[in-house]
């Protein structure tokens, strides 16, 4: 058998047009062949090569392959590149992963206020089960634009692993380890409804809301609108601090912008993300079997009017070891800190930071405030304070006018001696509370409410004026609130189903709608359910927490 390996280099002049809105950016690449051909000789029979490249391609272009990993330079995808045909990203043998040194545009983004148009039915991002995609910069996001869809489906055999190039240790150049930050996190752009924009923007197709962190465009009028799917797929070390916008304006490692209920998420871990797990800004989307570990700030995040549902979300805050300095920017009056490598820090904000507005009034009135319906959580907190935001640890947060309903939920924060607490409304927040409901739900919580225990703000409504807190979670005895000496969990993640303590019954919310699975119990986990890929997904998501 005789080995031969081609390394073909042909220089072709680069070409950028730019038209309309960033504009349409046509590239005539650098090629780079890096496969492999095999040529067999037996008995004189000469068999034709084999090309054996793996990498993805686009046009001439494809990634650079060494016979393990396939890499891809910034002339194949980089920030200022949008790729308007579909990819597709396959599962490499023997470990290999794609590790990509820029940003992943895929499709053509666009504010319709200027000359640029939207490709309704753009490309497909496709990645294949058991694919791992690797960046090596901080600034490398996947971003779907309007019209483009994502569909990285993977198995519970197979996973999808989006994460650093500092994770894989051969691509580790420094030796430090992966870290939060490593790269940007995934953006998804839709057309569904958020009251970012106004009726009329909508109506006049002009709604064109700037995403946070990186600036592209969502929003529409059609809530079913479908940006492709994600399954059994793990995102780690994304996000990063604030960008160019000052508080909030920072890259998450799930952003589902305005997505609509055409796509689903489902069976995700998220871990180590600097901002937050996944934020909701509008739209219809849905969310089922989620894990997030030790994400800096929201695990989930919701707002511009998000009307989806959620169910069997678990939330675990905790520490981890840096393993690189941390340079957190000065904020207001609190100077610049820096965090040396080594450190011991602290990760999680609130299991769910829920805001239910960014606009309202008759103007924007076709796009209410955010009103999910979520089953079967169980956030655990600690009793610190977030590395970067110095926010405590908190179940859950109401804002802006929020409504929602949430069903079978578990609270647990076994330590309150630094003060902090399970909920917290502002004064925003408590607007509707009596639109916010906790059916069949537990709160073991050493600290239960933040501030005042009773609605006094001056903005609820009148009805529960001078109600304790407790009383409205309690729901006319529908939920529970236990101490935290009462047994809840029966392992690190998996409730206690047979405890003594748990006396609520959980809801069947198969009767709410057809999205909802039957549960039994209240939480995210049962303890019976070992057999199960949720089960085994989330035993799996706590232990590499721990061990990271």
């Amino acid at each position: 058998m005789q080995m031969k390996t081609l390394f073909q280099v042909s220089a072709i002049a680069s070409a950028l047009m730019l038209v309309g809105c960033g504009g349409d950016i046509n590239i005539q690449p650098t090629v780079n062949d890096n496969s492999v051909t095999t040529t067999t000789t037996t008995g004189g029979t000469v068999t034709p090569p084999v090309e054996t490249n793996p990498c993805a391609s686009r046009g001439d272009l494809q990634g650079a392959f060494n016979g393990k990993d396939c890499e891809y330079s910034t002339s194949f995808a980089s920030k200022n590149i949008e790729i308007e045909s579909d990819i597709e990203f396959a599962k490499l043998s023997d470990d290999g992963v794609h590790v990509l040194n820029g940003a992943l545009l895929v499709g053509k983004d666009c504010d319709t206020t200027t000359s640029c148009t939207i490709e309704a039915n753009g490309p497909t991002l496709k990645v294949e089960a058991g694919a791992t995609l690797a960046f090596t910069s901080g600034e490398a996001i996947i971003r779907i634009a309007r019209g483009a869809k994502i569909d990285a489906m993977g198995t519970f055999e197979d996973p999808i692993v989006f994460t650093s190039a500092n994770a894989i240790a051969r691509h580790d150049a420094v030796g430090d380890g992966a870290q939060f930050a490593d790269w940007g996190g995934i953006i998804i752009n839709g057309f569904g409804l958020t009251n970012q924009c106004t009726n009329a923007q909508r109506a006049a197709s002009t709604c064109n809301v700037e995403t946070e962190g990186v600036t592209s465009y969502f929003g529409g009028n059609n809530n079913a609108d479908d940006s492709g799917s994600i399954q059994y797929a793990k995102i780690w070390y994304a996000g990063s601090g604030p960008k160019t916008g000052g508080e909030g304006d920072d890259l998450n490692s799930l952003t589902l912008n305005a997505v609509g209920s055409g796509s689903s998420f489902d069976f995700l871990h998220i871990h180590q993300g600097y901002d937050d797990g996944i934020e909701f800004f509008g739209g219809e989307s849905t969310i089922s079997h989620i894990a997030v570990t030790d994400t800096q700030d929201d695990a989930i995040d919701i707002d511009g009017g998000w009307q989806g549902k959620g169910q069997f979300i678990f939330v675990k805050h905790g520490s981890v070891e840096t393993k690189k300095e941390v340079v957190i920017p000065a904020d207001g009056d609190d100077p610049e800190r820096i965090v040396p490598a080594g450190s011991k820090i602290f990760m999680g904000n609130n299991g769910f930071e829920t805001d239910g507005e960014k606009n309202g009034g008759a103007d924007y009135d076709e796009a209410p405030t955010s009103n999910p319906t979520i089953a079967n959580v169980t956030v655990i907190t600690t009793d610190e304070k977030s590395v970067r935001d110095q926010s405590s640890s908190q179940a859950i947060k109401f804002d802006d006018a929020i409504k929602s309903m949430y069903y079978n939920a578990l609270f647990v924060k076994a330590d309150g001696a630094n003060g902090t607490a399970c909920i917290e409304h502002s004064s925003d927040g408590e607007k509707n509370a009596d639109s916010i409901k906790f059916t069949s739900s537990v709160m073991s919580c050493a600290n239960e409410f933040k501030g005042e225990a009773t609605f006094m703000s001056g903005k609820e409504p009148a009805a529960l004026t001078g109600t304790a807190k407790a009383d409205w979670y309690d729901n006319a005895g529908s939920s529970q609130r236990l101490a935290t000496t009462a047994s809840v969990l029966s392992n690190a993640f998996a409730t206690d189903v047979d405890s003594a303590d748990i006396t609520v019954t959980a809801t069947d919310v198969t009767t709410l709608d057809g999205f909802f699975q039957s549960a039994t119990y209240v939480g995210a986990v049962s303890d019976t359910d070992t057999s199960s890929n949720w089960y085994k997904w989330v035993e799996a998501a706590v232990t590499a927490a721990e061990q990271d």
